[in-house]
């Protein structure tokens, strides 16, 4: 289980075009928003992308994009390993991330968005892990440490990160127990390491060395490492 599903994603990582310089990588925007004059109404987007090289076997990078209504431009979060740990607007808000084309993970529009943006900004003023050094790869706190912590903040947006966001069962707020982001459930999580996570929006979740898998049964899905969902959209 743990084998075959990572060697599939390795054959794929190889024979794409993924592969190649990173530091040449298209990071251009990829479409995936209207231009805000275009769009009046607030919104959220939580995008995810295969992560840099040989990690994207592995592992997305995800981050934050808001806007307000009748803001001019959008604006969005990472949380990286290089410069300013939390980077606002370092990249297009919907840009490929170093030639992956981003999947949309949740979304919200109008008044909807409008409730959750200033609680997703205070969430991002006060993340712990924001000091240089901070950043860690594997088990976390990373990209998607982020995230699940920000998501945790506005749960009504029902969002499940994917099985491939390694990080996001490190334990963002220092606690063993507690409730899933979404509010819908409950997470044990050891360091990030192992952990088990049960909730509706979640599913079911095994965490094995930042490996996980699980079912989602909300909308049916299976969850595997490396490949990520096999089934229904997010």
């Amino acid at each position: 289980m743990l084998v075959v599903p990572i060697s599939v994603s390795a054959t794929k990582y190889f024979l794409g075009d993924r592969s190649v310089d990173w530091q040449a990588a298209d990071r251009s925007s990829a479409g995936l928003l209207p231009a805000p004059a275009d769009h009046p109404a607030a919104l959220v987007r939580i995008f995810a992308a295969r992560t840099v090289r040989w990690r994207g076997i592995f592992a997305v990078h995800s981050w934050i994009v808001v806007k307000e209504a009748n803001a001019p431009r959008y604006t969005r979060y990472d949380y990286t390993a290089w410069g300013e740990p939390i980077r606002v607007n370092g990249f297009a808000a919907d840009g490929r991330w170093f030639g992956d084309m981003p999947a949309t993970i949740a979304a919200a529009d109008g008044k909807t968005a409008e409730g959750m943006i200033p609680k997703i900004r205070a969430a991002v003023e006060g993340y712990e892990w924001r000091a240089y050094g901070d950043y860690r790869a594997w088990p976390g706190p990373n990209s998607n440490t982020f995230v699940t912590a920000v998501l945790a903040s506005v749960p009504e947006l029902h969002a499940a990160m994917p099985p491939t966001a390694i990080g996001k069962d490190f334990p963002y707020d220092g606690d063993i127990f507690g409730p899933t982001p979404s509010g819908t459930g409950v997470r044990v999580t050891l360091g990030g390491y192992f952990g088990l996570t049960i909730g509706w929006v979640e599913g079911i979740e095994i965490n094995l060395l930042g490996a996980v898998f699980g079912v989602d049964l909300r909308r049916p899905a299976i969850k595997l490492p490396g490949l990520g969902r096999i089934g229904f959209g997010y």
